[in-house]
C-alpha cells in the first residue's frame, strides 16, 4: 500500500509545556487510525498541523501522497448564522465543488441531501443559527463525507451527536474504503472503525495494530517492560546517591561527568508509570445519605411552542437504581433534566403540568453539558480542594496552582465534574459527561461511578459508558414518549433490530395472506373464465410476488442498517421506489386476475 501522508520532526510546545518532540511517523492507504492521549497531551495540535492549520515549532515536513483530496472535522464547525444549512454546506465545500461540471455538481448534490436524510435533518432549508450543537455537528460530518474525500481528518467526531446518528456514522465508515485519522473517546466507534490504535505517551507516539483490546494489552506491556527497566535505573540510582553523599566535590573532569550522569538517572528513576496519583482507598466515590423518597413524578407534561417534549410522565424514582437515557437530539432529554431538578424556570418559556415531588433527603449533583463558570485567575486547587479527588482523576500536584483558563477543554470539563462530586450528592445526573474526556479519565470515572452510593441518571451517547454503568434506560422517542427499557444499550439495540426484523417478516406475511383470501374468488362459479394467456400471467404473478415481497424486506433491512456506501445508498433508495410501484401494480393486476 502507498504511504498517504509521512510525518518527519513534529514538535509543538506551549511556553514551557513540550505536548511532543521530534516525532515521526507515516500512514498507509486503507489505514484507518485512532489517535489516543490523555486530556492536555497534544492531540488536536497534532491534527491541526497535519491540516495546515498550525505550524511544527521544529520545522519537519508533512508530505501526503500527491494529489489525495484531504477533508479535516474540527471539533468546532465554523458556520455563517444567516445561511440555510444546505447554503452553508455548499459554500464551504467550494474546495471540491469548483472544478465540478455540471453532472458531478448535481451528484455531490444528490450526496449531500441523501446525507442530510441519513444524519435526520430533513429540512435543507432550515437556517444554521435555528440548530442545535448535535445538528451543527451533523452539518459538518455531511459536508465533509459528501467530498468523498481519499484522506479523512477528524477530531472527536462523535461529540454532541446522538446514538442513531453516531451508529450511522459507524457503519459509514466501517465500509468506506477512506484513510483516516480520528481523535476520539468512543470506544465502541474506535474498536467498529478503526485498525490501528496510535498512542500519543508524554510526547511520544506508539502505534498498536489491531483492536482496541489489543491497544490495552500491548498498552500494559509496554508499561511494564518500562517499569522494569526504570526499577534497575533507580538500583543504579541508589548506589550513585551513595557516592554523591560520601564522595568530596572533586573537580576532576570524572567526577564532573559523573555527577551530571547522576541527575540524569535520578530524572530516570522518577518517572516510572503509576496506576493512579494516590491511595484509592481514600477516594471511594462518596455520598451523602438518601431516603426512601427520591424524586417522584405523576402525569408530568411539558410544551415548548405547541411542541410536547414530555407527555404525562409517571414515575417513581428508587434509591440508589442507575438509569440511562437516550434519544435523538431535540427530543427532550435535557429539559427533561432541568424539570426534575427544578432548574427550569416558567420565565424561560414553555408550560408544564403534572407533580414532580422531591423526598427531603435529596441532595442534587447535576453536571450540565454547559459546563462550569469560573474568575479569570482561579487555579485548579482555588476550584477544588479536595487533594485526594484531585490526585484520582489526574491532576497531579505541579497542576494545583495552574490557572483554569489554562486548562484544555477536557481538563476543565474534568475538574468541572470534580466540584460536582466533591459535594457528595446522593443523586448524580449527569447530562452528557464523556464529551471531551479522554478514554483514561473515562475509565476513572467508569470505576468512581461503579462504587457510587446513590441514584444516578445518565444522558450519553457512549454505548460502552451505557453498557457498563445503567439496569434500565429512558428512550426517548419524540412526541413526548417515554419508554422504560429494562437492559443496558447493547440489550436495546439487539431488541430494537428483532424488533424491525419481525414486523418486516410481518409485512410480507399481510401481504401473502390478503392474496390468499382473495383465492377463494377464483374458484367460485360464475366468474369469467380466464384465457389462457390471462392464466399464465396469473400463475406468473403467483411466482413473482412472494419474490417481490422478499426483495422490499430485504431493501428495508438495508436501508435501515446505516451500513450502505452513498453509491449503495443511492441505488438501494432507487431501486425501493421503483419496486414499490411494481409490486402494487402486480398485487393490483393479481386481485383484477383473481376475481
Amino acid at each position: 500500500m502507498p504511504s498517504f501522508l509521512q510525518i518527519e520532526n513534529i514538535s509543538k510546545s506551549y511556553g514551557p509545556k513540550v505536548l511532543f518532540q521530534h516525532i515521526d511517523f507515516n500512514i498507509n492507504e486503507g489505514d484507518k487510525v485512532a489517535l489516543i492521549a490523555p486530556n492536555g497531551s497534544g492531540k488536536t495540535s497534532l491534527l491541526r498541523i497535519l491540516a495546515g492549520k498550525d505550524a511544527s515549532d521544529s520545522g519537519g515536513r508533512v508530505l501526503f501522497l500527491k494529489d489525495i483530496r484531504i477533508a479535516f472535522l474540527e471539533q468546532e464547525y465554523a458556520f455563517d448564522p444567516g445561511k440555510t444549512l444546505f447554503q452553508q454546506i455548499m459554500d464551504s465545500s467550494r474546495q471540491w465543488t469548483r472544478h465540478l461540471d455540471t453532472d458531478h455538481l448535481w451528484q455531490y448534490e444528490l450526496r449531500v441531501n441523501q446525507l442530510l436524510t441519513q444524519f435526520g435533518l430533513t429540512d435543507p432549508e432550515k437556517p444554521m443559527k435555528d440548530l442545535s450543537g448535535g445538528e451543527v455537528k451533523r452539518v459538518a460530518l455531511t459536508q465533509m463525507l459528501a467530498s468523498e474525500a481519499d484522506f479523512y481528518i477528524m477530531d472527536e467526531p462523535t461529540n454532541h451527536l446522538d446514538i442513531d446518528a453516531i451508529e450511522f456514522l459507524e457503519g459509514h465508515l466501517r465500509h468506506s474504503r477512506c484513510t483516516l485519522l480520528m481523535v476520539t473517546h468512543d470506544r465502541y466507534f474506535l474498536d467498529r472503525v478503526c485498525n490501528s490504535v496510535m498512542e500519543l505517551d508524554r510526547g511520544n507516539l506508539y502505534l498498536y495494530r489491531g483492536d482496541y483490546m489489543n491497544f490495552l494489552q500491548k498498552r500494559q506491556d509496554r508499561i511494564d517492560q518500562y517499569n522494569a527497566e526504570t526499577e534497575k535505573v533507580r538500583n543504579l540510582y541508589r548506589r550513585e546517591l551513595e557516592w554523591m553523599h560520601a564522595s568530596p566535590c572533586a573537580r576532576t573532569g570524572k567526577a564532573k561527568y559523573r555527577k551530571q550522569a547522576f541527575w540524569d538517572i535520578k530524572q530516570r528513576a522518577e518517572d516510572a508509570y503509576t496506576t493512579s496519583q494516590v491511595d484509592l482507598s481514600e477516594t471511594q466515590a462518596r455520598s451523602t445519605y438518601l431516603g426512601n423518597k427520591v424524586i417522584n413524578c405523576k402525569d408530568v407534561s411539558f410544551w415548548w411552542e405547541n411542541q410536547c417534549y414530555l407527555n404525562r410522565f409517571s414515575y417513581n424514582f428508587q434509591r440508589y437504581e442507575r438509569v440511562g437515557i437516550v434519544g435523538r437530539n431535540a427530543s427532550g432529554k435535557t429539559t427533561f433534566l432541568n424539570l426534575l431538578t427544578g432548574s427550569w424556570k416558567p420565565e424561560w418559556g414553555g408550560t408544564l403540568e403534572g407533580v414532580i415531588d422531591r423526598g427531603e433527603s435529596l441532595k442534587v449533583g447535576y453536571y450540565h453539558q454547559a459546563g462550569m463558570q469560573f474568575k479569570p485567575g482561579q487555579t485548579v486547587m482555588e476550584t477544588v480542594s479536595d487533594l485526594h479527588l484531585l490526585g484520582r482523576f489526574l491532576f497531579p500536584h505541579d497542576m494545583l496552582q495552574t490557572p483554569v483558563e489554562r486548562l484544555s477543554g477536557g481538563e476543565r470539563r474534568r475538574l468541572y465534574l470534580l466540584t460536582i462530586l466533591m459535594k457528595q450528592p446522593n443523586f448524580l445526573i449527569l447530562d452528557e459527561p464523556t464529551n471531551d474526556l479522554d478514554i483514561v479519565t473515562l475509565q476513572i470515572l467508569e470505576e468512581y461511578l461503579l462504587e457510587f452510593k446513590g441514584s444516578l441518571l445518565i444522558v450519553s451517547h457512549d454505548r460502552h459508558f451505557l453498557d457498563r454503568l445503567v439496569d434500565h434506560l429512558f428512550v426517548f422517542c419524540g412526541e413526548g414518549v417515554v419508554k422504560d427499557f429494562v437492559g443496558n444499550y447493547t440489550e436495546y439495540r439487539s431488541f430494537i433490530k428483532d424488533y424491525e426484523k419481525e414486523m418486516a417478516a410481518q409485512a410480507g406475511q399481510a401481504g401473502q395472506e390478503k392474496r390468499s383470501e382473495a383465492r377463494p374468488r377464483l374458484e367460485r362459479g360464475g366468474a369469467r373464465k380466464l384465457s389462457y394467456k390471462e392464466q399464465q400471467e396469473l400463475k406468473s404473478l403467483e411466482e413473482r410476488l412472494p419474490a417481490l415481497e422478499a426483495e422490499k424486506a430485504a431493501l428495508e433491512e438495508k436501508l435501515s442498517s446505516g451500513m450502505l456506501l452513498p453509491e449503495e445508498l443511492q441505488q438501494a433508495s432507487t431501486r425501493y421506489g421503483a419496486l414499490l410501484e411494481e409490486l402494487d401494480a402486480a398485487e393490483t393486476r393479481w386481485l383484477e386476475l383473481s376475481e
